[in-house]
């Protein structure tokens, strides 16, 4: 088991973020509960490209203070929205069965990770609340992230659970 914090990078996150500060307080209660229980944490930038402000050596790009990665864990980078495009992450995690994820932007990279997991036969955990979206020109934020997290994930690609739900299954 492996629990995966996608893109949780200063430029992005803030409060324009659908329920940003609950959003921000159950992310780092399910990365505390991870640690606690020796489940490894696994950070990725999404990098935009040079120019973009929102790349390598860009402060944007820079994962957020609220959940800084100890030294010893691992970060990728990624230029597509799934993680599993960054094939050394693909080749690190071959022998899990089953992938924990919070994270940015809910209708984005969470999503696009999510479903290729569970397309490459990856048990999936999502709890509720620890991933957010902003609004944008079809959607609020809210509706995005209950789409998701209500409708789309549930019962199809991954098993969403409440916070507390989920920091008991990182105990067993």
């Amino acid at each position: 088991m492996k629990l995966l914090v996608i893109d949780i990078q200063k430029g992005i996150t803030d409060n324009r973020l659908y329920n940003f500060e609950s959003f921000i307080d159950n992310t780092k209660r399910i990365i505390d509960a991870a640690r606690a229980n020796q489940i490894e944490v696994i950070y990725f930038q999404h990098d935009d490209g040079p120019g973009t402000g929102f790349s390598i050596g860009d402060e944007d790009f820079e994962i957020a203070n609220q959940v800084t990665p100890m030294d010893e864990e691992k970060v990728f980078v990624k230029d597509i929205n799934s993680c599993f495009g960054n094939e050394e992450f693909v080749d690190y995690i071959k022998n899990e069965d089953t992938l924990i994820v919070v994270g940015l932007q809910t209708n984005f990279c969470v999503d696009a990770t999510v479903k290729s997991a569970f397309e490459r036969g990856y048990k999936v955990i999502i709890p509720q609340g620890a991933n957010s979206t902003f609004d944008n020109d079809y959607m609020t934020g809210e509706v995005t992230y209950k789409y998701y997290n209500d409708m789309m994930w549930p019962e199809r690609f991954a098993t969403c659970m409440s916070v507390e739900d989920a920091i008991i299954y990182l105990k067993q």
